[in-house]
């Protein structure tokens, strides 16, 4: 089969969270399954740099609005690993500093940079080569799968072509005004609450969840929680009325990257049989932070997230006292909301000889604390697959996670009679059950069992064979639709 991937970003072109890494690691791993993929992205200002001197394959592709016309070149982005790129050059919309947004906020036509970003990769598979399957990746992507139902209906080379869009995070949506139906040339009737209209606005993402063929998300438990209110974004209606074409495929890792047994990162390398490496990463991790009088009888306690309240960290606050008090010691990475930043400062200097933390991203950094840590907390109010809480497994570092989607997919309970089990889970959005699953880590640390906790996550494998034959198994469902 030959398919398309549509999505707004990429590693290791350009990136901002999980779905870069999604759509850099599973088409490879498509290509040797024996597909045929090709991946479209905006040409960015930073892909620029990569490309000074482009080689476009198609001078120009005209698009229509409302009451003027956009023009698109497509530069040839060669083949990577098996997988052939090109990027969709519109100087005006795609030069900018940043992918979504200034530090002033959202830019205010973002609804012009992706639906000309999705229409473009249309009119360039025309020419480059008709897919199988279209696989659009959120709301940036969205009106791939929009456009193919409703203007490109009658199009006779696109009309077999099917369709997949794969929700990364049902919080992020592309709602524009209504005004937006005209603008991008489509007929009034198609801004109705059984197509696109959601809330008196042009929702893209909700399109395309009424028009694909297949809907797919990043784990299991997120499928699930997406069709219910406290999850669902708004759109859990209409995730339930497709609930027979939602697939829930959890994400895989790249083990090219994040393994304790090659990762140059890190101060010494160590495998599940041969460990001795992990306290040396760990006293170069507490160097790192300043914290070189912990003790080996002391765990430290990992974490690398965006500091926001969807990680959770408004828990964390509220048991901060608290947790001070035990025997512990605490690493933060990270950045994002302001509230939480500060957060983490103040509870850094009330506890200095226990917390450190460092606001912003280190990728060493963060490497560092995955060898490093003895237990890695992700209290997350929601989190649709995540990806630290199976690097910690490889690396022999304990989750302790709140049981919700991915990482209730891939974190299982320790039982201490039956020896299963790879960290410690609370389901509730209290305090105190964060807190209580973390003094059940705390006790499994210093007692006997805890080398087992670790061999038991180190052991599982997340990689992307799997996932990538899932997803084959998808496009292969939606392509027989087709015939």
């Amino acid at each position: 089969m030959h398919i398309v991937f549509a999505a707004s970003e990429c590693v290791p072109y350009v990136k901002t969270g999980g779905l870069a890494d999604v759509v850099g690691a599973l088409p490879p791993q498509l290509v040797k399954l024996g597909h045929r993929v090709t991946v479209y992205l905006p040409f960015y200002r930073p892909i620029q740099k990569r490309f000074p001197e482009p080689r476009y394959v198609i001078p120009s592709i005209t698009i229509p609005f409302e009451y003027y016309n956009r023009f698109v070149g497509v530069v040839d982005g060669g083949l990577v690993e098996g997988v052939q790129f090109y990027f969709l050059d519109c100087p005006e919309l795609f030069d900018r500093e940043g992918l979504y947004s200034s530090p002033q906020g959202d830019y205010w036509d973002n609804w012009e940079r992706f639906a000309l970003y999705s229409r473009a990769v249309l009119e360039a598979s025309k020419q480059l080569g008709v897919p199988d399957v279209f696989h659009a990746h959120d709301w940036q992507a969205a009106m791939v799968v929009v456009y193919l139902r409703t203007l490109y209906y009658f199009d006779p080379v696109l009309r077999r072509a099917a369709s997949v869009i794969t929700i990364h995070n049902a919080a992020y949506q592309g709602a524009f005004p209504p005004q937006t139906t005209e603008r991008l040339l489509f007929p009034w009737d198609i801004f109705t609450k059984d197509k696109v209209e959601h809330y008196d606005t042009f929702n893209f993402l909700k399109g395309s969840l009424v028009y694909s063929d297949v809907i797919t998300t990043v784990s299991r438990k997120y499928a699930e929680e997406i069709q219910t209110k406290e999850f669902g974004e708004t759109l859990e209606g209409v995730l339930q009325n497709r609930a027979h074409d939602l697939y829930g495929i959890l994400n895989g890792v790249d083990y090219g990257k994040w393994n304790p047994a090659t990762d140059p990162h890190i101060a010494a390398h160590y495998t599940a049989n041969k460990m001795a490496g992990k306290q040396k990463c760990r006293q170069d991790l507490l160097h790192a932070f300043g914290l070189e009088h912990i003790t080996a009888a002391t765990p430290v306690l990992g974490i690398v997230s965006r500091f926001a309240t969807q990680k959770g960290f408004d828990l964390l606050a509220q048991i901060a006292p608290e947790l001070a008090q035990r025997d512990i010691a605490l690493v933060a990475l990270g950045t994002g909301e302001g509230y939480y930043e500060d957060f983490f400062r103040v509870f850094a200097k009330s506890y200095p000889k226990k917390v450190a933390v460092k606001i912003g991203y280190d990728d060493t950094l963060a490497h560092k604390i995955e060898a490093g840590s003895d237990i890695f907390l992700m209290p997350s109010r929601y989190e649709p697959c995540g990806l630290n809480q199976i690097y910690s497994l490889k690396y022999g570092t304990v989750p302790v996670v709140r049981a919700t989607g991915g990482l209730d997919d891939t974190i299982e309970e320790w039982n201490q009679k039956t020896g299963v089990g790879t960290g410690f889970k609370f389901d509730s959005l209290l305090p105190q059950d964060f807190l209580s699953a973390i003094d059940r880590a705390l006790g499994a640390y210093r007692k006997a069992i805890w080398p087992q906790i670790i061999r038991n996550g180190m052991r599982k494998n997340y990689d992307w064979s799997a996932p990538a034959k899932e997803y084959a198994e998808v496009y292969k469902l939606v392509v027989q639709r087709r015939s």
